[in-house]
């Protein structure tokens, strides 16, 4: 490979990771930067690099922007309506007693596609608990098949919107990806649980003692309205001892006061008199998350079909659809399909006492949570737009077909290599889908298996520079090495459990 663009690229990450890691600018700032730096390095005149980076930058934005938005909209009223929760508790109902770290695992997964990992994990992590004071042990179990069942489809499973980035970035066809990803999800979820049921029991002694209290204390009212906490006969239980009031209430958004495990966790307040309490079960709750999906993955199906009808390969222009698959592709495209996803959460999940103030708040709190992973998005398109113009993309692909490796170890190892750097699962798998998406036609894998190797790749060892690395271990209360044996081992169990099936999806896709 010429040096120069070899050079362009190796600065290029290397700026990534080191403006991310020790200075004040984001990944927004430093994927822009990085752009420049490999246009420069590799030779570009830099009005070429200026129009590459706003051409990446739009058509990246263009492919995928309203899908996130909307996305992360639909999230939100999951959130604050209960559903969130409501699907969760079917988990455990329906899985039984015995089976709590699978529902746990389960639930994680499910609520992780539309809602993001750090507020789904504070949303959920009371039922984990509910269910360990009941039983007097296995909080660590149930804490870890929790988040890391979160990780799977944060990582994997769009809408989220790291996977749909990835997606608009390499171009691969989204219901496709969901699919896989989906399928690679049930396939790790077993890592998932044997890995929690053997490290759990070996941590549970190393909760440090604020969370053993909150867990295994019950929470109930009093009264006068005040909180007070009995010991629930578990055997980590101490007697005389209270919650902990920021993780009850961060725990419980909106909640006015203390409140039974059992009780729905939404963020709706009391109906107002004269209306109905606020109920949600989980065929409703489902909704607003299974239509989109199921339209998306319809319209993929249908498409092929009608394809393969016509004779007419993938990615050709002179394809027309016909009949049902005309409908088909306006429907399931995906922002049509999460518009109606928003309209039913909307209208569907809230109960009708809901105020516009209220609802258009919680719009704004979404919108503003997908802002800064829109810029990020945008940017990593801008990034992929230089290697491609610059030539770094076409010299790699050479370079990369010339050695005896898997084409899909190239943007695996890529955002390991990036999420060991700098932490975020999400700049990760977005810088190792702007590197590789030049790549794709060269290394001959398939853009669905080259995003879920951008995706999977990913998920390795979160520790301490991932935010969510905190969440998880200050909720299940594991310091140290205690930590990083729970938490960056399950990740790094699951990372490791997704290669061989890469291997054989880029064999068989």
């Amino acid at each position: 490979m010429d040096l120069q663009l070899l050079a362009a690229l190796v600065l290029g990450i290397a700026t990534i990771v080191v403006l991310v890691l020790w200075t004040r600018l984001d990944a927004f700032v430093a994927l822009l930067i990085a752009a420049l730096v490999v246009g420069f390095v590799a030779g570009s005149p830099a009005t070429d690099t200026l129009g590459s980076i706003t051409t990446g930058f739009g058509n990246t934005m263009g492919s995928i922007g309203i899908v996130i938005g909307l996305g992360v909209a639909v999230g939100k009223i999951l959130e604050v309506s209960g559903a969130a929760d409501a699907l969760a508790r079917a988990f455990v109902k329906a899985l039984g007693k015995g089976r709590e770290p699978w529902a746990m695992a389960g639930t994680g997964g499910l609520v992780s596609i539309p809602v993001f990992c750090d507020s789904g994990y504070v949303i959920m992590n009371p039922l984990a608990r509910s269910i360990a004071r009941r039983k007097g042990a296995g909080y660590v179990t149930l804490a870890l098949a929790l988040g890391c069942g979160m990780t799977l489809t944060h990582h994997l499973v769009p809408p989220t919107p790291g996977p749909l980035a990835v997606a608009g970035i390499i171009g691969a066809d989204l219901g496709g990806l969901i699919l896989a990803g989906l399928v690679f999800t049930l396939l790790l979820m077993p890592i998932v649980v044997m890995y929690a049921r053997w490290i759990g029991p070996q941590l549970e002694d190393q909760v440090v003692p604020e969370v053993r209290k909150a867990v295994y204390s019950s929470v109930t009212v009093t009264a006068s309205g005040t909180s007070a906490t009995t010991p629930s006969g578990g055997a980590a239980a101490d007697a005389g001892t209270t919650a902990d009031s920021a993780d009850a209430s961060a725990a419980r958004p909106g909640s006015p006061a203390a409140v039974h495990d059992d009780e729905p966790v939404h963020a709706l307040g009391e109906a107002p008199p004269g209306g109905k309490p606020h109920r949600m079960s989980a065929g409703l709750a489902s909704l607003p998350l299974l239509v989109p999906l199921l339209l998306i993955v319809a319209n993929t199906v249908t498409t092929a079909i009608d394809r393969n009808r016509q004779g007419v390969l993938a990615g050709d222009d002179e394809y027309e659809p016909s009949g049902i698959a005309d409908v088909m592709a306006f429907i399931g495209s995906p922002v049509v399909a999460l518009i109606i996803g928003i309209l039913l959460a909307v209208y569907v999940l809230l109960p009708k006492w809901t105020t516009r103030t209220q609802v258009t708040g919680w719009l704004a709190q979404a919108a503003s949570a997908a802002g800064l992973i829109l810029l990020i998005t945008g940017a990593g398109g801008a990034l992929g737009q230089v290697l491609r113009d610059s030539g770094v993309g076409d010299e790699l692909a050479e370079a990369i077909a010339s050695w005896n490796l898997p084409g899909v170890l190239v943007p695996f190892l890529i955002a390991s290599l990036v999420r060991i750097a700098q932490g975020s699962g999400t700049v990760a798998m977005i810088t190792a889908a702007s590197v590789s998406a030049p790549l794709v036609v060269g290394l001959g894998i398939s853009p669905v298996v080259a995003a879920l190797a951008c995706c999977a790749g990913s998920m390795v060892f979160s520790y301490f520079n991932d935010s969510y690395f905190w969440v998880v271990t200050r909720f299940t209360g594991l310091d140290g090495m205690a930590a990083i044996k729970g938490w960056s081992g399950i990740t790094t169990a699951v990372w490791l459990g997704s290669l061989p099936l890469l291997l054989i999806a880029s064999a068989v896709l």
